[in-house]
């Protein structure tokens, strides 16, 4: 039997209101046992909850929720008591108290729901992610897919597959009784359902949303990088100094530029050096310029990285020498501010084209990398000389969407995601 298991679904005490949730095949007997007669199911009422020797513990509001038509697909119900701490400590040492129930784990809650079926395995990642948001488009992004955007988009392909697998398996047969007539249509809706798939690898990933878009400050030494990025964060987050390579490592600067999640990195000045740590420190700058979504280059526009998203800055426009600002350069001054907005401006417009749109459902690494296998599949499937080897692909192409979705084995990944969660969710 499936334990039942409780914990607080809510932020710690002390708050207005606080909510303990109990979930498993005791839940309504616990519950009962705490709250006297439960309200029928979804319907709130006011209960004094009592311990074991009948002593007040709070008067609370209680919910029920029957089995299947719950979060977790088991019985559930949910106390939301007073948010004091003596109050919590108290229910939560009654609940302990009780044979058969048990503290849940970690992302438990989430879990059951998903092994019971109430979730799949994108929709557990959305909520995930959802929990950790920390901008507006964190958010927009991850409820999209936590409330089953991409799995119904899911949904949709897996029918299209069976219907496809099905007509394989029927122009084998064809075949085998010596019917020429088979499904000469088959390779090309395997390439349309390929290419459909092939549109949404294309999308902007959801990475750069949840980690921040990756903006390189790279130029010369004492080029005034450093000096840059603390105008731009708003504080002392890199050493300055008139001494050239004074940065020895990267300095990581997470912001935000309308609502969208930026991780601004200061690094070494790129040049040639006798010193053995700086020239570690210019060999990581080279990795992280490599690597950069948006580089800021403060030297010599004519020795600039080629770069797809490069914006050529010319630092400390304030000074009497500098007042000649390269062609297409943003001319900035740490001092006074100078044109600092107008580089965020742009570095805002290039983060955009890399960021999903507002709301818009997006894949993950994993996500994508199960939905090309799949997408392999079908393009093998539409190059196959014959309709044996398109059954094959088209089963592998199933599995690919079943490991997406979850109902293929992916234990040590479910070990890892639902540990990201809190206990009481």
């Amino acid at each position: 039997m499936t334990d039942t298991i409780f914990a607080m679904a809510s932020g710690r005490p002390p708050a207005a209101v606080a909510i303990i949730r109990i979930s498993g095949p005791l839940a309504h007997a616990v519950g009962a046992g705490l709250a006297g007669k439960l309200p029928p199911a979804r319907q709130a009422r006011i209960r004094t909850l009592r311990a074991a020797d009948g002593s007040v513990l709070d008067d609370a509001l209680v919910l029920r929720f029957d089995s299947p038509a719950s979060f977790t697909g088991e019985d559930i119900v949910e106390l939301q008591c007073h948010g004091g701490r003596a109050v919590v400590d108290a229910l939560l040492g009654a609940l302990a108290a009780i044979d058969g129930l048990r503290e849940a784990r970690p992302g438990e809650f989430t879990r059951r729901a998903f092994e019971n079926g109430r979730i799949d395995l994108t929709e557990a990642e959305g909520l995930a992610d959802l929990i950790e948001a920390e901008t507006e488009s964190q958010r927009r992004t991850a409820l999209a897919v936590a409330e089953g955007g991409l799995r119904r988009q899911i949904d949709q392909w897996q029918q299209n597959l069976l219907s496809l697998s099905a007509r394989a398996e029927a122009a084998i047969d064809y075949a085998e009784e010596g019917d020429v007539g088979g499904d000469p249509a088959l390779a090309a809706d395997c390439a349309k359902l390929a290419t459909e798939l092939g549109e949404w690898l294309a999308r902007p990933r959801v990475e750069p949303l949840k980690e921040g878009v990756r903006v390189v400050v790279a130029g010369p030494p004492n080029a005034g990088k450093s000096s840059l990025l603390n105008k731009i964060a708003g504080s002392e987050r890199a050493i300055v100094t008139a001494l050239p390579g004074t940065t020895r490592d990267h300095i990581e600067v997470p912001l935000s530029i309308g609502g969208m999640p930026i991780l601004l990195t200061d690094t070494a000045g790129l040049r040639d050096s006798v010193d053995p740590v700086e020239r570690i420190g210019v060999e990581r700058t080279r990795g992280l310029v490599e690597g950069a979504e948006i580089l800021l280059w403060l030297g010599d526009p004519d020795e600039a990285p080629t770069h797809p998203r490069r914006i050529l800055v010319h630092p400390r426009a304030d000074l009497p020498d500098r007042k000649v600002v390269p062609h297409d350069a943003v001319a900035t001054s740490a001092v006074n501010g100078q044109g600092v907005a107008d580089l965020l401006a742009r570095v805002g417009d290039l983060a955009r084209a890399i960021l999903p749109a507002e709301g818009a459902l997006a894949l993950n690494r994993r996500q994508a990398s199960h939905l090309q296998a799949a997408y392999d599949a079908l393009q093998h499937a539409e190059k196959a000389v014959d309709f044996v080897l398109q059954a094959e692909d088209l089963r592998v192409s199933r599995e690919a969407f079943d490991r997406l979705t979850g109902r293929a084995s992916v234990e040590d990944l479910l070990d890892s995601l639902f540990g990201r969660f809190c206990l009481g969710k």
